[in-house]
Formats: structure tokens, C-alpha cells, sequence
């Protein structure tokens, strides 16, 4: 993923973006010298926008091709967003007209559904999981009837205008074994979660993967 907090920073700043994915592109053609060559995902994240992807989307592509011009070869790429924002949730289909993936960003995308900060949701959410307000810690566990229906959509949206788009979700909910659930359930690719978390996320996806059979 291209190292920006949102995408305002590489619009104002294309130099310090080109940079970047010029860096992946060599890298790949430099694998590709020696074997098989990768295929690069470059996602971009925190798109508010289609023409936002698709402009940041047309600078990946000029760069790639100038890569390739210079070490005289060609490797497939994919370029994807990260859905992160209500707004780019509503807007899936249009986005996916753009994108070959999406990676759910459910840290942020519950923060900004929520209108909560993980910076001091801390010091509150536990009241409300003991008065029943909220079922579990929401940045612990997918909420599935606020954030979990925004990917829900997002992914009915996306798939309507791309039917082979690629799901996924990026963030700590990726090792929560309910989570995971909720994932399989919607009909998602894949889930992302911390080294240590990757052992429960594998035995939870293979349990949802059989009771659906």
C-alpha cells in the first residue's frame, strides 16, 4: 500500500507518491530478473471519490510505464482502494469502476461510522458494553449492524459494476474469530490481521468455510 494517511497528501504532493510507487515497480522488475515475477498491488487508501482513485490511479499507471520503458519488460498490477470512509462506502460502485480490489480499512471505517476515536474510546466503551449498549468493543469485534452493513453494501455495490472485485478487510478485526465469521458471511476474499493473530484467523476462516458447506 502506497504509505499515505489519506490520499489529500499524495494529490498536494505527487512527488513524494511517484516516489513510492516508482519504488515498487523497481523492486518487482528486480524479482521478475531472477524468477517469476510478482504481481504488485498498489492500494490507495482513504479515497473520498472516483475521480480521486482515478486520478491517483493515472499516476500509478504513468509511472509503471516508465518503468517498464526503462528495464525493458512489463509485469502485470493491480491497483485497488481502501474503503475507509461512509461516503466511499455509499459510493462502491462508482469506485469500482476504477479499483481491481478492495481492502476494508474496519479500524478507521468504525471510527468514522461510529463517531468514535480509538484514542479515548477506551476510557467509555466499557460502560457501555456493561450497560448493554453496545455488545462488544466495536474495535475488537466488527459491529455488524452499523459498520458490518456499510461493508456489507460496499461489497453488493462493488461487485454489481466489477463482479470478480476482490474483498478484503486491513486491521486488527482480521484475527477475531467473529469477525472473521462476519467476513465469510458477506462473501469476502480475504482478511488481514497482526502476525500473532494469523494462527486464529486461519482456524476461523476454515470453521465459517465448512458451515457454510
Amino acid at each position: 500500500m502506497l504509505g499515505f494517511r489519506g490520499c489529500r497528501l499524495a494529490i498536494v504532493f505527487p512527488e513524494i507518491y511517484d516516489m513510492q510507487a516508482r519504488a515498487v515497480f523497481e523492486a518487482a522488475c528486480d524479482v521478475a530478473e531472477k524468477g517469476a515475477a510478482p504481481i504488485p498491488e498498489i492500494m490507495i487508501p482513504f479515497v473520498i471519490t472516483k475521480k480521486e482513485l482515478e486520478t491517483l490511479r493515472a499516476r500509478v499507471d504513468a509511472i509503471a510505464s516508465e518503468v517498464f520503458a526503462k528495464r525493458g519488460k512489463t509485469i502485470e498490477y493491480l491497483v485497488g482502494t481502501m474503503i475507509e470512509l461512509p461516503r466511499a462506502a455509499l459510493q462502491a460502485a462508482q469506485i469500482a469502476e476504477s479499483a481491481e480490489f478492495f481492502s476494508f480499512g474496519t479500524n478507521d471505517l468504525t471510527q468514522t461510522t461510529m463517531g468514535l476515536s480509538r484514542d479515548d474510546a477506551g476510557k467509555f466503551l466499557g460502560t457501555y458494553v456493561e450497560k448493554g449498549m453496545l455488545e462488544r468493543d466495536p474495535f475488537v469485534s466488527i459491529d455488524v449492524d452499523g459498520v458490518g452493513e456499510m461493508i456489507k453494501l460496499a461489497a453488493e455495490r462493488g461487485r454489481s459494476t466489477q463482479a470478480g472485485l476482490k474483498l478484503g478487510i486491513c486491521g486488527e478485526h482480521g484475527g477475531d474469530p467473529d469477525s472473521v465469521r462476519f467476513c465469510e458471511s458477506v462473501g469476502l476474499d480475504y482478511v488481514s490481521c497482526s502476525p500473532f493473530r494469523v494462527p486464529i484467523a486461519r482456524l476461523a476462516a476454515a470453521q465459517a468455510a465448512l458451515a457454510k458447506r
